[in-house]
């Protein structure tokens, strides 16, 4: 039951706001539609611009974001790359793999006896000839920093502890091959090894770099028979190297690149940085992507991408906002055009509504004084348009209505005056049915059969006719009519004319429009067997099939041509403006048929009436479609004025 009310109660709410929107003036009506019609898809398309905008433009700046990026990478992966080809040229070196294996001396001598060391100093000893090994390494190794500048030393430690190097020298006595990073080199066996910021180490340089200004890398140097590793190439670059790589690139207006190792450890960041760590767990697992994270209340967007060759993550870092200065600028225009647009919409709208509704207002309160009865009030316009067309209409209708009253009121007197016409005018068909029966009792009084017959046939053909003024009678009725009509006809044609009449037994109790045959049958006599060599036929047919009252009239006298046809049939679809035509003086032809056609279309509607089938030579065969009339449906009812005494036809 509450269910039944919510349902009810909502019911009514629609119906009262359908009413009132329905019941609204029609220029709030109008302004709500042009709003509709111009502002809202303007609304609609400055948010969906704005929304594709904003997409593409973060699209665009993401991938020119990882473009840059890209480019980084490729540069920092060509520097370690030539880095990687500089440890192989180096342990490719003769007098280098004469150190390694410890069959050269070294500037850093810890003192240990191997067996290398004494295979050397046997070769001294027997006179070999000698060389210094370790200027030449060191020649050697000059050549790599004066050809690239950013590498910041170059270092060959043995197995021992042993080093030789031009810029780079130990602190203490500890043997370097215990330390971290020759220890991760070594465990690599051969591969290029990135150590990255070196922490910790025993080892400086004629120029005091901080960790934090250099890079270094090493390749543990193995022996080619057995895979031993026996000793450590060590490049230091110098941080500038990246640096100059990712400094020039600058996002937006702070937004800077970055280089992070795989932990998040900076390889490089710019002086000011907006942050100085970032958690390798916020790069997640893919090798590149996106994401956000709030630092001192400020909200930052990160880009970055690995390289496949160095481990490093390069990371674009810059405020989420400046990344959306394009789209808010664009967005500004937006909406500067939408308020462009609503501001002139209003206006338009306003504007509109009121030449719209402001003379149709006018018209309605002419409109009430007409009401009222002043039919001499007029609206003088002169727009050109369909309110224009309305107020001249109006005035026309006000002067047409106002011609209809006269009218009526002189036709209200021409009807009184036929009244009592009509009254006077009753005694006359009593005065004639008498006197055609005293001329039948004469004419059979003097045994004039033919005449008597005649004059009973006319007799019977004018009650039949006039039938009390009723405009349905029975079928039997209108058939005792035709034959009465047929029986005159057949006086004047003799033998020239025979008729034939197939009247269904069941169909002679119902009721159908009056005086619809003799005008068919006359067309078919002065039309059809008149114009035919030698004695002619007429058939009548009544019979019921399909719910319909089919009768039928045919001859089998001369036809009618192909285009005569199409013409009747022609005026046939339109009797009313056809028999017009003909009052007019546009020609007489075919009026009684229009006539009936005329009638049955008025009475009961289009899809009953005539009609035609004819051939020439053959014959014609008019066929009248009549609803079935159980009974009577029109008590003295209209068309009382149709030729009540008979309809003459003109030319078919």
């Amino acid at each position: 039951m509450p269910n039944d009310k919510w349902t009810d109660r909502l019911a009514v709410m629609r119906r009262s706001g359908w009413r009132s929107l329905r019941d609204m003036p029609l220029r709030y009506k109008l302004i709500v539609l042009f709003l509709m019609i111009g502002i809202v898809p303007s609304l609609g398309l400055g948010l969906l611009v704005n929304w594709t905008v904003e997409r593409i433009v973060e699209r665009q700046v993401e991938e020119h974001t990882m473009q840059l990026i890209g480019k980084v990478n490729e540069t920092l992966d060509s520097r370690m790359e030539n880095l990687q080809n500089m440890t192989y040229l180096i342990g490719f070196q003769p007098r280098v793999a004469g150190f390694m294996e410890g069959m050269t001396a070294a500037d850093g001598y810890t003192g240990k006896e191997s067996a290398a060391r004494k295979k050397w100093a046997e070769r001294q000893n027997a006179g070999a000839e000698s060389s210094d090994d370790v200027y030449e390494i060191k020649q050697f190794l000059q050549g790599f920093t004066t050809l690239y500048p950013e590498i910041a030393g170059i270092m060959l430690v043995n197995e021992h502890g042993d080093y030789i190097s031009n810029e780079m020298y130990a602190k203490g006595t500890q043997s370097l091959a215990s330390e971290t990073w020759y220890t991760q080199a070594a465990n690599n066996e051969g591969i290029f090894t990135i150590i990255g910021h070196p922490a910790g180490r025993s080892i400086i340089s004629h120029v005091s770099y901080k960790d934090n200004e250099i890079i270094s890398v090493a390749r543990s140097y193995t022996d080619p028979e057995t895979g031993k590793v026996l000793g450590v190439i060590l490049i230091d670059l110098k941080l500038r190297a990246i640096s100059h790589a990712a400094r020039d690139v600058t996002l937006g207006k702070t937004g800077y690149l970055m280089v992070t190792d795989r932990e998040g450890s900076s390889i490089y960041m710019p002086e000011r940085p907006l942050i100085r760590h970032i958690p390798p767990e916020a790069f997640g697992t893919g090798d590149s992507g996106s994401f956000t994270r709030t630092v001192d209340g400020q909200k930052l967007l990160f880009m970055y991408r690995s390289s496949s060759f160095t481990g490093w993550r390069t990371v674009g870092v810059f405020p989420a906002l400046e990344g959306t200065m394009e789209v808010r600028q664009i967005q500004f225009y937006v909406f500067c055009f939408l308020f462009a647009v609503c501001l002139i919409g209003i206006s338009a709208s306003l504007t509109l509504s009121r030449s719209i509704a402001d003379p149709i207002r006018q018209l309605m309160a002419r409109m009430r004084h007409a009401e009222s009865g002043d039919l001499t009030i007029r609206n003088h316009s002169d727009r050109g348009d369909e309110i224009g067309m309305l107020e001249r209409s109006f005035n026309r209708m006000l002067t047409q209505i106002h011609r209809l009253m006269s009218l009526n009121e002189l036709k209200e007197r021409q009807k009184r005056e036929a009244e009592l016409r009509s009254l006077q005018a009753h005694i006359k068909p009593h005065f004639l049915y008498n006197t055609l029966d005293t001329i039948h009792w004469m004419a059979r009084k003097k045994g004039a059969e033919d005449v008597a017959e005649m004059v009973e046939a006319l007799s019977r053909l004018f009650r039949i006719g006039l039938s009390k003024g009723e405009d349905i009678i029975r079928v039997q009725e209108e058939m005792e009519h035709i034959e009465s009509y047929l029986r005159i006809q057949k006086t004047r044609y003799r033998d020239r004319l025979t008729c034939e009449l197939d009247i269904a037994d069941e169909i002679g109790s119902l009721y159908v429009l009056k005086l619809l045959l003799q005008p068919i049958v006359e067309n078919a006599i002065y039309h059809g067997i008149k114009a035919r060599r030698g004695p002619g036929v007429i058939r009548i047919e009544a019979k019921a099939a399909n719910g319909r009252l089919l009768l039928a009239v045919t001859d089998n006298g001369a036809g009618m041509p192909e285009e005569r046809l199409r013409e009747l049939e022609g005026m046939l679809e339109n009797p009313l403006r056809a028999i017009e035509g003909q009052e007019e003086g546009h020609g007489g032809r075919s009026y009684g048929m229009l006539n009936v056609q005329a009638r049955i279309r008025l009475a009961f509607g289009d899809e009953y009436g005539i009609r035609l089938e004819s051939e020439p030579g053959q014959g014609t065969r008019v066929t009248i479609v009549h609803p079935l009339l159980h009974e009577n449906v029109s008590k003295n009812g209209a068309g009382r004025d149709q030729n009540d005494s008979g309809v003459s036809s003109g030319d078919r």
